[in-house]
This record gives C-alpha cells, sequence and structure tokens, in this order.
C-alpha cells in the first residue's frame, strides 16, 4: 500500500511507542514520511535502528530512544529530553503491548497478569502524565492510543489482554473529556482489526496472515485520523 506523500505533519514532533515491528513501527514509517519527526521507543535498539535507518532512507527524520516502558523514571527522563530540545509534543501513539498467555480467567497467571496491565495500561498512563504538559503546548496536540475488539466484546480465553484494552480505553477517553476544554489536545481510538503482525501470528498460529492486511494499511489509517479535525472520543475502526 502507498501512503500519504504530502508533508502535511512537516515540522511536527510524533512520539510512537512500541515502534520496532508491526502496526508501531508501520505507524512510525507513515509519520515520518508525512513530515513529522518521529522518536521511536521500544525495548530492543537493534530493531528501533533498522526502523530509523528505514524512514532516514526515505527520506523523512527520527529519533530512537531504547527504553522499558515499564520504567517510570526512564519515561520521565525522555519527557525531559523532549521538553528541553522541543519544548513540545504534538502526536503520542499509545502502541506499546503484550498479548500474554490465552487462558480462561481462573487460570490466568497472576505474575504475567500483572506484568500485562503494567505494560497495557499503567505504562500509557505514565506516559499521558509525563507527556501532557508538552501536548498542551502543541498548536493541534493529538493522542491515538491501539486497542483491540476483545476490550468492547469479551471472547473466551481473552480475559487478560481485553480488560487491560477495555481499561485503556477508559483511561485514555477519561484524559480527553478532563482536557476537552482547557486544550487543544484531542483523543482518539483506533481499533486495527486483523492485522498481519507477530502478536497477532502468536494468538493464531494456524492463519494465513497472507489473507489479513498488512501493518502499513493502519498507518495510512491512522494519517488519514491525524489529517482531518476529529473530535474528542473519536473511535476509528480499520476494516
Amino acid at each position: 500500500m502507498t501512503l500519504m506523500s504530502d508533508k502535511f505533519l512537516e515540522g511536527r514532533l510524533a512520539l510512537v511507542t512500541g515502534a520496532s515491528r508491526g502496526i508501531g513501527a508501520a505507524t512510525a514509517e507513515a509519520l515520518a514520511a508525512a513530515g513529522a519527526h518521529v522518536i521511536l521507543t521500544a525495548r530492543t535498539s537493534g530493531d528501533l535502528e533498522q526502523i530509523e535507518e528505514r524512514i532516514h532512507a526515505a527520506g523523512g527524520s527520527a529519533t530512537i530512544a531504547p527504553m522499558d516502558l515499564a520504567e517510570s523514571d526512564s519515561v520521565a527522563r525522555l519527557a525531559a529530553a523532549v521538553a528541553e530540545r522541543w519544548g513540545r509534543l504534538d502526536a503520542l501513539v499509545l502502541n506499546a503491548a503484550m498479548l500474554g498467555s490465552l487462558s480462561p480467567v481462573a487460570a490466568i497467571d497472576g505474575k504475567e497478569f500483572g506484568t500485562l496491565l503494567t505494560l497495557n495500561l499503567l505504562a500509557s498512563q505514565t506516559l499521558i502524565a509525563a507527556f501532557d504538559p508538552l501536548l498542551r503546548k502543541s498548536e493541534a496536540g493529538r493522542l491515538v492510543a491501539i486497542t483491540s475488539s476483545v476490550g468492547r466484546e469479551p471472547r473466551a480465553y481473552w480475559g487478560a489482554y481485553g480488560a487491560s484494552k477495555a481499561a485503556l480505553e477508559i483511561l485514555v477517553l477519561a484524559y480527553g473529556e478532563e482536557i476537552r476544554n482547557t486544550s487543544e489536545v484531542r483523543v482518539a481510538i483506533v481499533d486495527p482489526g486483523a492485522t498481519a503482525t507477530k502478536m497477532r501470528q502468536r494468538a493464531y498460529p494456524g492463519e494465513d496472515q497472507a489473507t489479513l492486511k498488512p501493518p502499513s494499511a493502519v498507518a495510512e489509517a491512522i494519517l488519514r485520523l491525524l489529517k482531518r479535525d476529529f473530535e474528542t472520543g473519536e473511535r476509528l475502526e480499520v476494516r
């Protein structure tokens, strides 16, 4: 799929979490292609470097910030660095997440569930708290959170992951309501639907991923969302 080529994000600064592969990587590349300088975060520096190289090779601009989002001190340091260098943040894409084990609710491993909630939910609150002042300093700050249909439609054996996404939606949309009348920041939820990613492959190992849309299709949808004047509370389902 060919991504938008016009530079409507020229001069803007975007931060994408979980940017080393899949939807996060595709979104980072799409934002860069649209003119934004993109900050890429994930735990694996090697994978981030590959995405950064692809962005630079395509004429874009990016900075990598390898980090574990479960470490709140790392998020605080990144926010401080962004504030010092750029003074604002124009777009925050909350994409990082883990699937965890698919199991009956009664058999959920407590330790793994805690790790899943830390990354899928608590880290997002930490990011919002750290970058809220910088989003407010943007002329058109935007926050986009990646969700899943299982956050709205309960599915057997998906209780842990689904609960984390349901909570994420409420958290993010509550933030949007809190700042609706006091800032230019707007908040949206994006449900990618069935997409050819490693997470999807783990969940459905027998599925032919060639029949699914690529991550770039989701990135394209996110670009279209950012290009229009959406209202806080927007929910985009990519089909």
